[in-house]
């Protein structure tokens, strides 16, 4: 056994692969074409009690804690689930937190890192408990969606440059600007929304709920992409929104903070679904290897052929080991900013080159929609991307190199 193989966590695992068999695979390739999944799932996810894992229960969670919520990741993919699955289903993992720690913080608890941290202390008092009932528990019940609105049309990775404003106007704020590549944008029922409430671009943040239907709040139109298409995502646009203070997460001017303390578990997740593609996509080949014969032979009978996967399930499980290793530390505390990115960068590089050896192994068909190994290769692209790109990673690693 390690901290991440108890005999609770193997049950969590096999809670996870019997949801993802039973209600994930007869229907994902018809998600995957309509673009979005069924509200449905999300209750139904919730029923069984995946959707609130990672948060504390007295603010309607499962409970549990960081290495939980990787281990739900890692199995919904290994059983033939996609990364999109996750970005659409568990969309409140980045919608979420930031109230959750403000409860606690507010309540005189000790700060969480990440949903599930401390759940002893989250005791919400005031406009946080208002907040936690209204968004919180709906949403980790399964009735409600939610999103996180950070990016705009010329802001990106840096987060200080935000330039949609929030101009305080009696007891509400007066939002105006756009958010674009937003996950869960087009079914979301309220949007946890970076704003500067100074000057625009000055870095001053606060984080709004704005709900659905505000009039001034529309929901542009849906983007598609490469990959993740089961998971919609959407452009958003603010005119003279006028979204009540009391819908303010924490205090002003404290957006900034409470943004960069919950990266490490959105690294850290983005990191699990990439070595989980690479460990499924080597699982795949592998099989296809065994399966496929080619001048008389299967094609794991060739050095080459046995070699590469070799490789392939070598580079998989090296970055699975290290997420792990990262992901124990940072749920004790550990500010390991450094080694989040790293994890980050080692995860995504392995599933790039291992979703490519694998299309390559199967062909043809490899190529084709019918191929599960395709949907991989597509949905990988995204993981060096969200989150902070690879580049930023490898800025994050040169500061802490004292570079």
């Amino acid at each position: 056994m390690t901290i991440v193989d108890t005999p609770e966590r193997r049950q969590l695992r096999e809670l996870t692969r019997a949801f993802v068999t039973r209600e994930v695979l007869p229907h994902l390739s018809d998600w995957e074409r309509a673009g979005e999944i069924p509200r449905e799932l999300h209750a139904t996810a919730a029923k069984i009690g995946l959707l609130g894992i990672g948060f504390p229960e007295k603010v309607g969670g499962s409970g549990g804690d960081l290495l939980d919520s990787i281990i739900v990741t890692e199995e919904i993919i290994r059983s033939g689930g996609s990364s999109g699955l996750v970005a659409a289903l568990f969309t409140h993992g980045i919608a979420l937190p930031h109230m959750v720690t403000a409860a606690g913080a507010r309540s005189g608890g000790t700060l969480p890192r990440r949903p599930g941290d401390a759940a002893e202390s989250v005791d919400p008092t005031g406009r946080e408990h208002d907040l936690i009932d209204r968004y919180v528990r709906p949403t980790l019940a399964g009735s409600m969606i939610g999103a996180l609105a950070i990016t705009e049309p010329d802001t990106g990775s840096d987060v200080a440059g935000i330039r949609t404003h929030a101009r305080l106007d009696g007891d509400h704020y007066v939002v105006n600007g756009a958010k674009t590549y937003i996950t869960s944008g087009v079914r979301a029922d309220f949007v946890t929304t970076a704003v500067c409430t100074g000057m625009p671009g000055s870095g001053t943040l606060s984080l709004l709920v704005i709900d659905r239907g505000t009039p001034g709040f529309t929901v542009g139109r849906r983007l598609e992409k490469l990959g993740w298409h089961c998971s919609d995502t959407a452009e958003l646009s603010f005119v003279d929104v006028r979204v009540p203070v009391a819908n303010r997460i924490g205090e002003e001017d404290t957006g900034f903070l409470a943004i960069m303390q919950q990266f490490a578990a959105e690294r850290l997740s983005l990191a699990t679904q990439a070595y989980a593609i690479a460990q499924r996509c080597v699982e795949l080949a592998a099989t296809w290897c065994r399966n496929r014969s080619t001048f008389g032979r299967p094609l794991a009978s060739r050095q080459l052929v046995r070699h590469r996967l070799a490789e392939m399930h070598t580079r998989a499980e090296a970055a699975r080991a290290y997420v792990h290793e990262v992901a124990a530390r940072v749920a004790v505390g550990e500010p390991v900013v450094t080694e989040v990115a790293m994890a980050k960068n080692v995860a995504v590089s392995a599933a790039g080159w291992v979703v490519d050896q694998a299309l390559q192994l199967h062909g043809g068909f490899g190529y084709l929609r019918d191929a599960e190994v395709e949907r991989h290769y597509r949905d990988a692209r995204i993981l060096g991307i969200g989150g902070g790109t690879t580049e930023i990673m490898n800025e994050i690693i040169a500061k802490g190199m004292g570079l």
